[in-house]
């Protein structure tokens, strides 16, 4: 039962990273609090900061401003309180499962005889009782993840952080461990106080939930927080279940904004990059097709997630790629294919790669690259050239997955190549201008 007592604060938190002379900020001004009896669940598409929320509040990581209060207090260091499960199982291969666990408790300074029987309880209690002696390449997914969640417990934390802890994991197990944990927690099995978990599944979030912290990226910040008064357990076929689940959907969609908010502006100009989604053209086309079978040629967004059988957080992406090409319309949850959208669904082949390539011309990111290659020598430029530049407008990791959504698109649509034993960038000869082509001519 959920009381008013707070366990966590964090007060104006952000996070910021500097990259040469670019400062990235990865969390802006966040407040947050968690109470006692609470499950709460951060929300958002990944790159938004969730795991990174989890490090500053367990003490592994010091925000660049605001504090963590913790039962009231300022958090200095490592949260003695708190432990993280994260999504990989994070075993010791050379440790059976009983030393997996006894290890968490040897670094506190439990003695042996103690260890040895609270590690043999917590098992028991997870389901894997008989399997104290097995090593972990004996165990299945969901058994591993079992012996991490039993590790965490050894030092009964008052907090349970968990990060994505069931993403590893194939459907069923998944589902199987999701409701055990569900089940630890509500019957006082385990004596945490609070439980805080990230995820960027939507339907985990709502069937697991008594509070969903909604975020989103650039920066990574909180957009709104959604109370889940439904009772455990939890049917996911009911109406009040999908009902919640499609207010999540049509919170961390938006609603279609006018084309120059919508698209941002070019790597280099003022204002803010709007990054390219990280999602396939065929995946795309499927999206569209799937719109164009239906008379209104619009859906729910959230039933699309069974229909398409794709995970929340891909769909999303979709949706925001047919967004921002202009094939669709989003508002207040739903999707709605444009004329331009039901055009490309119904094109060849051949005119579906030219219709495509005249929408990612008008895309700021994509018309910089394709400027940069014509003003290159040969139209050509090195991938540490281009990702550098890129560096400027995103951190490391993104630039990366920008370059090589980039790579797919422009390989699709023929406006550009890349050569991965050179690791070369080259524009396709259709897509040099003639003008800059006479340009370098004279000049030669």
């Amino acid at each position: 039962m959920t009381t008013n007592s707070h366990l966590l604060a964090l007060q104006h938190v952000s996070q910021v990273y500097t990259s040469g002379a670019k400062r990235f900020t990865a969390i802006q001004d966040v407040n947050l609090t968690l109470s006692e009896g609470e499950f709460a669940i951060l929300l958002g598409p990944s790159g938004c900061g969730k795991s990174t929320l989890l490090r500053i509040i367990t003490g592994l990581q010091r925000p660049t401003k605001g504090q963590v209060l913790y039962r009231g207090r300022p958090l200095q260091g490592v949260n003695p309180q708190a432990t993280i499960v994260f999504q990989t199982f994070a075993l010791f291969p050379w440790l059976t499962v009983m030393e997996n666990v006894e290890v968490a408790l040897k670094a506190r300074g439990i003695p042996p005889k103690q260890r040895t029987a609270r590690a043999f309880d917590l098992l028991d209690r997870v389901g894997l009782d008989g399997f104290e002696m097995a090593y972990p390449r004996e165990l299945s997914g969901g058994m591993r993840q079992k012996v991490g969640f039993a590790r965490a417990m050894a030092v009964e934390p008052e907090l349970l952080c968990l990060d994505e802890p069931f993403s590893a994991l194939d459907v069923l197990s998944a589902e199987a461990l999701r409701g055990e944990l569900l089940e630890l927690w509500s019957s006082g099995n385990i004596p945490t106080r609070a439980i805080l978990m990230v995820t960027h599944n939507i339907e985990e979030a709502v069937f697991m939930a008594d509070r969903i912290v909604v975020m989103d990226k650039d920066p990574g910040r909180v957009v709104t927080e959604l109370r889940v008064g439904l009772p455990h357990p939890r049917q996911r076929k009911a109406p009040e279940f999908r009902d919640m689940v499609d207010r999540v959907y049509a919170t961390l969609a938006g609603q279609t904004q006018p084309e120059h908010v919508e698209l941002g502006t070019a790597p280099g100009e003022p204002g803010r990059t709007r990054a390219l989604p990280h999602i396939t053209i065929n995946d795309l086309a499927g999206l569209l097709e799937h719109l164009a079978e239906r008379p209104t040629h619009r859906a729910d967004i959230y039933r699309l997630a069974e229909e398409l059988h794709v995970d929340s957080d891909h769909l999303l992406r979709l949706t925001e790629a047919a967004e921002l090409l202009g094939f669709a319309t989003i508002a207040r949850g739903d999707i709605t294919m444009t004329p331009l959208g039901e055009t490309f669904a119904e094109a060849s082949i051949l005119a579906r790669k030219e219709i495509f390539a005249s929408r990612i011309r008008q895309l700021p990111t994509f018309k910089w690259l394709l400027a940069v290659l014509q003003a290159a020598h040969r139209h050509q430029l090195e991938w540490d050239v281009v990702q550098t530049a890129l560096e400027l407008e995103f951190p490391p990791e993104e630039a990366q997955r920008q370059l090589e959504t980039a790579i797919n698109w422009g390989r699709y649509t023929e406006l550009l190549a890349y050569d991965d034993s050179g690791q070369v960038f080259y524009l396709e000869p259709g897509a040099v201008s003639s003008s800059s082509s006479a340009t370098r001519q004279n000049g030669q």
